[in-house]
């Protein structure tokens, strides 16, 4: 854990606190709030707790949970004050922060039912002003928010205070930002579903409670964490106001963190410990961007005026410097991702030998193998490769219900021209399209539309594998249960999904794994199905063929590794970019338009081709050879 100190963060506003993962920073926001709590009971008084929704704050959530049934943790002198509420909103709709609270906190803690207060989602619009001057009334007759937790929006928004809200800004109902509603359109199967307003305290209200704590997890909050930190106070990263109050700490795990100074350029703010190479190779290539050098050109003055001067007096000399990093990078390029035969393998990423080798994708989504990885994947199977895939989840939720119709269709007509058990077919088709005509917006789908749609998404996995040559055989769908919720809130990695990876790995006991190493997939699914193979692995460390088996850590849709990390790069040529484009083509449901875009509204297959390409041009700009496209990837080792 770091935390505030003058020499470390000196480029920071607002204390920091930083941990290895989100689930240990939570704990310790869970135990300073039992603190606070028990301190009240000790006093005789009443806790007031300003609380938040969101995925930032469910494991703390779990925490005080475990707390009050295992080390007697009693919430019943604790007052609850939420800080928004969706407008219109019913109390028992999926996307409620009332149903949030219940089914995370309030239904699983000892807290009396009249201490809790959430703004109210259903009031009559002409009411709204004087409910929310009552909201604020019941605060101040609690006595004030002892603590309030924040999380904090991709726009910086705290509560729902979108940019230009004001330092004296009260509970009120407010406009929601557009980049807010597509954040939040996953949750609402589609951004046309979600409110367009809400009811949020003000930044008024929050500044007034006597502690806060705001939390923040994953590379996706990286940047507006370093805005809110060390940046300027203003009205239009509204977290940054955060700078004026005198008892706000930022609780970070290790991928929020990445953007702040003294993370991501450590050398800015003091002497570094420069025998870690990875670290040499992070600062020689920020240089590079600094003054727009390739590697081979930087000068022992470029390192000095910019903070490097311990770097030089280490190693001697910019031209040793330049000379080892731009060697560490030129041996990641490898046109052999499983390796070349009969060839010296000292310097290249991957061995020349077992070949041909046993590979296994995993692939979070039926598409993400072709999106992340689709030209390696084409060169594994060209070079003579066993590939497998492995589908850790079934995707079905992110197929429109137009689609699984038009399927439907065709399915009931062709049986009506060949007489195929016409009657069940013809019963089976009406129910599923019946409902889909009938169900609401936001309504979670019935078991015969996930089915549907589940075999859509498969179909399209195995088509796209036919097309890159990948045998039926080869192609396995594990179907993890904890996806299989129907919604984007999933359950909780179990030991039956944990078996179920480690028993194709068992099955084909592979020479090589290639993972999606993606942290910031914005609905979860990546993060858990990464959990589920280092898991798998850590148990099956000890296995004879573990000893021979290199780990490939692959990016998502949303992000790509920084240069630094990468150990092996694989360069795509501009046929091969094309038959990559050709694979994911043949996911036609994820086509034109996902119903999962995330923060970027490209299609899936314009994102990777940018990605790929922008990749290739980087090492070009160091002074490397200059290809179309790149895919990158980061070794993992089983500790």
């Amino acid at each position: 854990m770091n935390s505030h100190n003058t020499a470390e963060s000196r480029f920071e506003k607002i204390p920091v606190k930083i941990f290895s993962t989100s689930a240990e920073a939570s704990r310790h926001i869970a135990g300073e709030i039992a603190l606070l709590i028990r301190q009240r009971q000790s006093e005789g008084r009443n806790c007031v707790l300003g609380l938040a929704t969101g995925s930032s704050p469910v494991t703390v959530y779990e925490e005080l949970v475990r707390l009050h049934r295992e080390e007697g943790l009693s919430f019943s002198n604790v007052i609850t004050f939420n800080l928004d509420e969706y407008w219109p909103m019913e109390p028992t709709a999926f996307q409620s922060y009332h149903r949030f609270m219940k089914e995370h906190l309030f239904n699983l803690v000892d807290i009396p039912q009249g201490n809790i207060h959430i703004p109210n989602g259903t009031i009559a619009r002409e009411a709204v002003e004087r409910y929310c001057a009552e909201y604020e009334e019941a605060i101040r007759h609690a006595g004030g928010i002892d603590l309030q937790i924040l999380g904090i929006g991709r726009t910086g928004h705290i509560g729902f205070n979108e940019p230009g809200s004001q330092l004296v800004s009260r509970t009120r109902m407010i406009y929601l930002d557009s980049i807010t509603r597509a954040d939040a359109a996953s949750d609402f199967f589609g951004e046309e579903n979600v409110p367009l307003r809400a009811i949020t305290m003000g930044i008024g209200t929050i500044m007034e409670s006597r502690r806060i704590i705001l939390m923040a997890w994953g590379e996706d909050k990286a940047s507006i964490i370093r805005e809110t930190i060390e940046g300027p106070c203003t009205e239009q990263v509204p977290a940054s106001q955060l700078q004026r109050h005198p008892s706000c700490t930022i609780v970070l795990d290790d991928a929020s963190s990445a953007e702040l100074t003294r993370i991501k350029t450590p050398w800015l703010v003091g002497p570094c410990n420069w025998e870690d190479g990875r670290l040499v190779r992070r600062a020689v290539l920020w240089l590079c961007k600094k003054v727009s050098k390739s590697i081979l050109k930087l000068e022992d003055r470029d390192y000095t005026d910019h903070g490097m001067h311990d770097l030089i007096a280490d190693k001697g000399s910019a031209y040793a410097i330049n000379i080892r990093v731009f060697n560490e990078l030129q041996h990641t390029i490898t046109g052999w991702p499983g390796g070349k035969p009969n060839a010296d393998d000292s310097t290249r990423p991957e061995r020349a030998l077992p070949f041909p080798k046993r590979v296994l994708v995993f692939s979070p989504h039926p598409d993400d193998d072709v999106i992340c990885m689709g030209g390696t994947l084409i060169r594994l199977v060209d070079q003579g490769h066993e590939v497998h895939v492995a589908y850790q989840t079934s995707g079905n939720i992110a197929v429109f219900d137009d689609d699984a119709v038009r399927f439907l269709d065709f399915v009931r007509d062709l049986a009506r021209e060949r007489n195929w058990r016409q009657k069940e077919l013809e019963e089976f088709a009406e129910s599923v399209i019946g409902f889909s005509r009938k169900k609401n917006p936001a309504q979670t789908d019935s078991n015969d539309l996930l089915l549907v749609k589940t075999l859509i998404r498969k179909g399209e996995a195995k088509s796209a594998c036919r097309f890159v040559g990948i045998p039926e055989a080869r192609i396995h769908f594990l179907d993890m249960p904890f996806y299989q919720t129907g919604l984007v809130k999933k359950k909780k990695l179990s030991d039956t999904d944990i078996a179920l990876v480690s028993g194709i790995l068992q099955q084909i006991k592979p020479h090589q794994i290639y993972a999606a190493g993606d942290l910031s997939d914005p609905h979860g699914t990546h993060r858990v199905c990464l959990e589920s193979i280092f898991n798998a692995l850590y148990q099956l460390k000890n296995e004879s063929w573990m000893e021979r088996c290199r780990i490939w850590l692959y990016r998502g849709a949303w992000q790509e590794w920084n240069l630094a990390d990468v150990d092996m790069a694989v360069p795509l040529s501009p046929s091969e970019l094309l038959k990559k484009r050709r694979a994911i083509f043949k996911h036609q449901s994820q086509k034109d338009r996902p119903l999962f875009p995330g923060p970027d509204s490209r299609e899936f297959w314009q994102r990777a081709e940018a990605r790929n390409r922008a990749t290739a041009e980087l090492y070009n700009q160091l002074g490397m050879a200059e290809y179309e496209a790149m895919e990158v990837f980061k070794r993992y080792t089983v500790k």
